[in-house]
C-alpha cells in the first residue's frame, strides 16, 4: 500500500501579517498578496505565513506596518519542500554539494536562497521550523520567538482568505 508522498503535508491553515489596506484589498478580491524576494528571505521567494499562529503574524506585522492586520489562509502545499521531514537534509545536501559545483566549474559565486531545479518539478512550497528568541527558561530546547513558516511559491496552492476577527492593532 502506498503510503503519502514525499514532502507532502495535508492543507493548512496560515497567517500573514500586513497593513490593514492590503489585507481588506485582498479580502475583498482586489489584489493578491505578493511574493516577497528579498535575500534574507529564510525560505527563499514566495509569499510568507506563519503557519497555526495569527498572534505571531501580528506580532511581526506590529514591528512593521503602520496599520498592522493579519489575514488568514487555507492552502494546500503541493509539491512542498519540507524542511521538518526526516531524510530531507540529505536532499538539501546532496543539491548543496552539486550547486557547489557547478559554481565553482562557472567561476561565479554560490547563488543566495534560491533552487535550481535540474529538470526537477519545482516545488510549490517551502516549509521550515525557525529556532528563534531566548531560551525560555535556564536550559531549555525551546526558544520564545520559535515557530513554523510556509513560503508560497505557486500561489495556486492558496484555496482562499479569510479575515481573522480581533487581529488588528490600534493605529
Amino acid at each position: 500500500m502506498p503510503g503519502r508522498p514525499k514532502n507532502s503535508l495535508g492543507p493548512l491553515v496560515l497567517f500573514h501579517g500586513c497593513d490593514k489596506d492590503v489585507a481588506e484589498s485582498v479580502l475583498s478580491g482586489q489584489a493578491t498578496l505578493q511574493p516577497s524576494e528579498n535575500d534574507y528571505d529564510w525560505l527563499g521567494n514566495g509569499i510568507y505565513f506563519w503557519v497555526d499562529s495569527p498572534e505571531r503574524a501580528l506580532s511581526w506585522a506590529n514591528l512593521r506596518r503602520s496599520s498592522p492586520s493579519v489575514i488568514g489562509a487555507f492552502a494546500y502545499p503541493g509539491n512542498c519542500l519540507n524542511l521538518t521531514d526526516y531524510g530531507v537534509m540529505n536532499e538539501l545536501a546532496l543539491a548543496y554539494e552539486a550547486t557547489l559545483g557547478i559554481s565553482a566549474a562557472a567561476g561565479t559565486p554560490l547563488p543566495v536562497n534560491s533552487v535550481r531545479e535540474n529538470g526537477q518539478e519545482a516545488y510549490d512550497t517551502v516549509y521550515g521550523v525557525f529556532e528563534e528568541g531566548e531560551l525560555v527558561y535556564p536550559g531549555a530546547g525551546f526558544r520564545d520567538r520559535t515557530h513554523v513558516q510556509i513560503a508560497i511559491r505557486n500561489p495556486e496552492m492558496i484555496l482562499g482568505y479569510f479575515r481573522v476577527d480581533g487581529m488588528t492593532s490600534a493605529w
